[in-house]
């Protein structure tokens, strides 16, 4: 195969070429579907039929996943989308991941290999698709030319192929090689099922990857071994942009099973030895000096008043302008008026970053749970100094993602760095659970500032929304700032259609950002800025009604008439939920809708609070219009899971800066939502069947304001500042 325009991409051209996409979650270069009908079907084994299929003699169907599985189902829903044109037997799918240095040397022929964004089926749908069918058609043909009877006779089902007139069947496996010397057809040509036809997509089939983590055979990336495998301990300078100063290596080296220490940066060390606990204790006792710098006088104190500042600050920083909010909010009968409050949150995965390098013979390998796997590959050459076609990445699954493990990828540079100086050796470098937590890429921490005005018949005159906080952008993909204003920000207030458009129509409104970055390093968290505007809109609309004298429900429905995706999904939540039914004393309701990740959301809960603070969570009801839906167990699983991480920002998240660094170390004080206090989740799906949405992020932007709203009906008074622990009020 012709590979040289491939081959010949230097690591910095791969690397400049590479930008953070919506998620901030992968280095990807993009993927064009046409980018299929070119690319090299130089087959990796003798019974590929295409780069999305394999059929093996006793007819088992290997379906290959470019994408990363962090739990949420993707390797599933991505393997029942190209089973059901592929038309074989559910019973015989397995599935293989080709690496991001197999996809280049085949000019990227599996296209974005990135998951976040809950874009991992969203946007691959209609290619792995078409792979899908191109690979049934390939089959039949080869059934065809065996027979020599016309393929317009053929029908292939469950992996059969029947010639009905003959009465002669074959199986796939039996045809397999003959149909992977066949040229494969355009995918472009192809025409593809209709929902209604789907047998496997559509319904809640197993999952593929369950069974092993349940029984413990599964081997995550922590728990890799290899044949003289190495540790490496990493700790970096708790102080955010601090200096490494000097160590004392004499110390420790001594010290059973220590091989060396390795100066990764002028900011980070590691310490190697035969096992992690040796490598970390060593890591504990040896002597380091830092520079900590000016960064050591920040506070989360001088942060929020940075923030504050940004609220009040003059300048043009508007996003969104239509009518004249200010002077209709001035003008009107009743004035409303709040500043919110979102904390730095840690991902706190259950597994913390760790990466696997080998670097031997001009040949650099990784083991990595990663949500960019070209992202990892351009870290791993770049870092190594081998040239990108000697490098490859092999994807483990994540034990837990969350936006950690894309658009950053410092874990596989400092893996590298330490190979280099053990050649030959495989190094597992592994954070611990100290370093994981206070070296995160936080959630952005926020402060938004919510102004509306209501005329005498309790109608909104005038909306204004001002968020002052970090910026996203200007440490993943600066470029995206156009004119100090980034966008993203205000991600759910926007007015175009498709991603994140704002439910409501307000006759004047103004929304603002004002960038006030701090030295904490920032990341996508699940949900990225949505589960916090969200937070912001509407608990400030729940004020805003209350204000009117107007049922929540009412108030909201009012405001969406140009929105009727946004209506009918808040419409399905509130039936489900049992909006303006009587509840037993003492028990709440709260309402939310918002969009994200080019779905729809809303939600219901209901709480009860007693005087000592103690809330408990009912039940909450949730309705989601993601357009299609692939599998619908995994989406209520992951809607389940959106409510866990959810409440456990609301009631506990919080990162705390101290001399510059993060207060919290580990689960002690950073807790997470524990199962006796979770609530009984129900969901509702509303496919409208007209788009493709996104699942795993969407719903976390209802779970927050939903619940405050509850507590605002239970107490009388608005929850404006999170997390709520610090108000005295605690889950049970």
């Amino acid at each position: 195969m012709n590979t040289n325009t491939t081959m010949n991409l230097s690591r910095r051209q791969f690397l400049v070429n590479t930008s953070a996409i919506g998620g901030g979650l992968a280095l990807g270069l993009g993927f064009l579907p046409e980018a299929m009908a070119a690319a090299s079907y130089t087959t990796l084994t003798p019974d590929e039929i295409n780069i999305w299929v394999v059929v093996k003699p006793d007819d088992t169907c290997v379906i290959r996943i470019a994408r990363s599985e962090m739990g949420q189902g993707t390797r599933t829903g991505l393997a029942q989308l190209v089973a059901e044109e592929l038309d074989c037997d559910w019973s015989k799918v397995t599935t293989e991941m080709p690496t991001p240095g197999q996809s280049l040397a085949r000019k990227r022929a599996w296209g974005d290999m990135s998951t976040g964004g809950s874009r991992g089926i969203r946007t691959s749908h209609d290619y792995v698709r078409r792979g899908g069918a191109a690979a049934r058609l390939m089959l039949m043909q080869a059934a065809a030319n065996r027979w020599q009877v016309p393929l317009g006779e053929l029908l292939a089902k469950e992996g059969v192929i029947t010639h009905a007139i003959s009465g002669r069947t074959a199986t796939y496996g039996q045809v397999a090689l003959d149909a992977a010397k066949l040229t494969p057809p355009d995918p472009k040509t192809l025409t593809l099922k209709k929902p209604s036809q789907w047998r496997i997509a559509g319904k809640s089939m197993r999952r593929l990857d369950t069974a092993d983590k349940v029984d413990g055979r599964k081997n995550f990336s922590i728990d890799l071994q290899l044949p003289g495998m190495l540790t490496a301990s990493v700790k970096q300078s708790p102080v955010f942009g601090g200096k490494l100063v000097s160590y004392d290596d004499s110390k420790i080296s001594k010290m059973r099973g220590v091989k060396g220490v390795v100066k990764i940066n002028d900011s980070t060390l590691a310490v190697v030895a035969d096992n992690f606990w040796r490598a970390n204790m060593a890591l504990a006792a040896l002597p380091i000096v830092w520079d900590e710098g000016p960064n050591a006088q920040v506070s989360s104190d001088t942060i929020d008043a940075q923030l504050k500042e940004g609220l009040g600050a003059t300048g043009d920083f508007w996003q969104r302008k239509e009518g004249d909010a200010p002077d209709a909010i001035a003008k009107a009968t009743k004035k409303v008026e709040a500043v919110y409050t979102s904390p730095f949150l840690a991902h706190a995965t259950m597994e913390p970053m760790n990466c696997t390098v080998r670097i031997s013979g001009g040949r650099a390998e990784a083991w990595v749970p990663t949500q960019s796997a070209e992202g990892s590959l351009a870290a791993l050459a770049e870092s190594s100094g081998v040239p990108i076609q000697n490098c490859d990445v092999y994807k483990m699954d994540l034990g837990g993602g969350f936006g950690r493990r894309g658009g950053h990828q410092e874990y596989v540079t400092q893996a590298a760095q330490v190979a280099l100086k053990f050649p030959g050796k495989p190094i597992k470098l592994v954070w611990s659970r100290e370093e994981d937590m206070t070296q995160d890429f936080y959630r952005p921490i926020s402060m938004a500032k919510m102004s509306a005005g209501i005329d005498a018949q309790g109608n909104m005159v005038g909306f204004h929304v001002r968020v002052s906080g970090q910026s996203l952008n200007a440490l993943l993909a600066p470029m995206n700032i156009k004119n100090n204003k980034d966008t993203r920000q205000l991600q759910g207030f926007w007015q175009e259609p498709g991603d994140a458009q704002l439910g409501y129509t307000f006759p004047n409104l103004l929304t603002e950002y004002v960038m006030r970055n701090t030295h904490v390093p920032v990341g996508p968290w699940r949900g990225v800025n949505t589960n916090q505007n969200g937070i912001y809109m509407e608990c400030f609309l729940e004020e805003c009604a209350r204000a009117a004298g107007k049922d929540s429900l009412e108030f909201r429905r009012a405001l969406m008439k140009n929105h009727p995706k946004h209506l009918a999904v808040l419409n399905a939540a509130a039936e489900a939920g049992d909006w303006g039914k009587p509840l037993p004393t003492g028990v709440f309701r709260g309402i939310a809708q918002f969009m994200g990740y080019a779905s729809y959301s809303a939600a219901t809960a209901e709480v009860s609070v007693s005087a000592k603070g103690e809330v408990r969570i009912h039940r909450m009801v949730f309705a989601l219009d993601s357009g299609h839906v692939v599998n619908p167990a995994q989406v209520k699983a992951q809607i389940e899971g959106s409510v866990i991480m959810g409440l456990s920002a609301v009631f506990l998240g919080e990162n705390t800066v101290e001399k510059g660094r993060m207060k919290e170390r580990n689960f002690d004080t950073y807790p997470l939502m524990r199962l006796k206090e979770s609530p009984k989740v129900e969901t509702v799906l509303v496919p409208t069947g007209d788009f493709w949405g996104g699942v795993g992020e969407p719903t976390i932007c209802v779970v927050g304001p939903a619940l405050l709203n509850a507590i605002y009906a239970a107490t009388g008074k608005p929850q404006r500042d999170l997390p709520l622990r610090k108000h005295g009020l605690t889950l049970v």
